[in-house]
């Protein structure tokens, strides 16, 4: 039996109480890397919000890492968040904090608990990412692909078994996006499901995966004909 971190069924994936998707159904197998791809308004970042709990799923049926997003009441969304790392195309960083502090500062608001367990972890992630000797500097000292790779690091401090990423390469270069797409290999290789969004038709070319297109108000599926 394959596991699955997201099943929805016949949803209708809503923004400002207007439908942008409906009828959308799909699976999301455990370490499956599945690409998400449509037009600028076309349901991308909402189908991906509504997966993390930040808008409500009011028709259909969807389950995301052992949670029903139906039934999810507002106490329950931060436990469901830790089991999901979510990237954010323009970094969301901290801009009064040093890297360290701000991946401190997510340990804390989850629940994590004693100082060397935190450093060792927050150690570990960076390392996971490539930047084991950035902890003390501030974001904006840091290139837009290192800025990324901490959002990354981020990402993965509770272990996540779904990576939701909206755009990760769209302010970087080729080059710079080549290294989190090689990044995203890794993490994807390691166990964790990914879903990423992406204008990027090139990086589709260069790693193919599964294609899920948002389109004309349906969800395509490149596995289904």
């Amino acid at each position: 039996m394959t596991e699955l971190v997201v099943e929805l069924r016949d949803a209708t994936i809503t923004q400002e109480e207007r439908a942008v998707l409906e009828r959308v159904s799909f699976g999301l197998e455990k370490s499956e890397f599945v690409y998400l791809v449509g037009r600028t308004g076309a349901g991308k970042s909402s189908l991906l919000k509504t997966l993390y709990a930040d808008l409500p799923l009011l028709v259909g049926t969807g389950e995301v890492a052992g949670y029903d997003l139906a039934r999810l009441g507002a106490g329950k969304v931060p436990y469901l968040r830790r089991r999901l790392g979510i990237v954010f195309q323009d970094f969301q960083l901290l801009s009064d904090r040093t890297v360290a502090e701000n991946l401190l500062f997510v340990l804390n608001a989850t629940g994590w608990r004693g100082k060397a367990r935190k450093q060792q972890r927050i150690s570990e992630v960076l390392m996971q990412v490539g930047l084991s000797g950035v902890g003390g500097r501030m974001p904006h000292r840091l290139s837009g692909g290192e800025q990324q790779r901490v959002v990354i690091a981020r990402a993965l401090l509770n272990e996540p078994i779904l990576l939701l990423a909206d755009e990760p390469t769209g302010n970087l270069d080729p080059e710079v996006s080549a290294g989190i797409m090689d990044l995203f290999g890794q993490i994807n290789n390691a166990g964790t499901a990914i879903l990423m969004a992406t204008h990027n038709f090139q990086l589709l070319e260069k790693y193919p995966h599964r294609v899920l297109t948002c389109k004309d108000g349906q969800l395509l599926d490149s596995a289904r004909p």
